[in-house]
């Protein structure tokens, strides 16, 4: 064996030499946050139930870091350990290990929150979050160490460029009229999909094309922000993720997309009606079903939080 992957892997054994089956399920539970259902979750709770702008966002570079990390890891195919070494695998994993998506996405959302809220209490959570999802992959023995560190460091770059780029091309985007924005929405994902075919990578871009379109439209024509009272958020969360649950399983039966290239799209547009409930249908019907307080739609040139 290399000693590259033998380093590794050594570090690993060594790690595990402490496990047992209540701090196999303590890392398992740990390894779940940095899931991409969990932040699938996440995303909504965040749009519906939180801050209106700070959930798109999170969702945005959410969706980006799942595109960015899907192309990292097919260009490098890295094995994962257990595949060196059955014995060190006490979790589930599948696709090539570097960088590890999990401390990839944990760095850039975790770091992305706290940046949003911008005190240190928060920020030192994140880390120490990111930081035990990232240890509790190379305890599973899923991925190598260098796995995760590539993990924090691509995470952490995509944070710092998505921080220092993107008020100032938000801003001029909402200047734009409704149309160009749908069509920004449409083609760059489209672009991005057709760079790289890869199913993970289709799946965050036709998600980031519905959640992009509708987002544009609710800022402007709905009126249902994202505060009110705990029961009404409650509600709205259980509505609105009753419905994505539905659609999610609904979709897979009518559209499963079994050939290759048909498949790809079918996958896209499955995924695009999907960001578009989360952004827009939902919205739409908690306005209907009266479950936030009402205001008057504003620019999107302004674009409120929402809070």
């Amino acid at each position: 064996m290399d000693p590259f992957w033998q380093w590794g892997i050594s570090l690993i054994i060594a790690i595990q030499t402490i496990h047992g089956p209540a701090l196999d399920a303590v890392f398992r539970g740990i390894s779940f946050l940095g899931e991409e259902e969990f932040y699938l979750l996440l995303f909504p709770t965040l749009l519906w139930c939180v801050d209106t702008r700070l959930g798109f966002r999170i969702g945005l570079i959410f969706l980006l870091s799942v595109y960015v990390n899907s192309l990292v890891k097919e260009t490098v195919a890295h094995p994962r350990p257990f595949e060196l070494e059955p014995s060190v695998q006490l979790g589930d994993a599948q696709g090539y290990g570097l960088p590890s998506g999990h401390a990839q996405n944990a760095a850039i959302i975790w770091g992305g929150i706290a940046a949003q809220a911008r005190r240190r209490w928060v920020w030192v959570a994140a880390i120490v979050l990111a930081g035990a999802i990232g240890f509790s992959r190379v305890y599973l023995g899923v991925h190598f160490p260098t796995d995760v560190l590539a993990g924090w460091a691509i995470g952490a770059v995509l944070l710092a460029v998505w921080l220092g780029g993107y008020s100032g091309t938000g801003r001029r985007i909402r200047r734009w009229p409704l149309a160009m924005q749908i069509a920004l929405a449409a083609a760059v994902p489209s672009a991005l999909a057709l760079l790289f075919p890869d199913p993970g990578a289709v799946s965050a871009t036709g998600a980031m094309a519905g959640v992009g379109a509708g987002y544009a439209v609710s800022v402007r024509y709905l009126a249902v922000g994202a505060d009110g009272p705990w029961w009404q958020r409650v509600l709205r969360f259980v509505v609105g993720a009753a419905v994505l649950a539905a659609l999610y399983l609904g979709l897979r039966l009518i559209l499963p997309g079994q050939e290759a290239a048909l498949g790809l799209v079918i996958r896209f547009a499955r995924y695009a009606a999907l960001g578009l409930w989360i952004s827009l249908g939902a919205p739409w019907l908690f306005g209907v079903l009266h479950l936030g307080p009402r205001r008057a739609p504003r620019s999107p040139i302004a674009e409120p939080a929402h809070r």
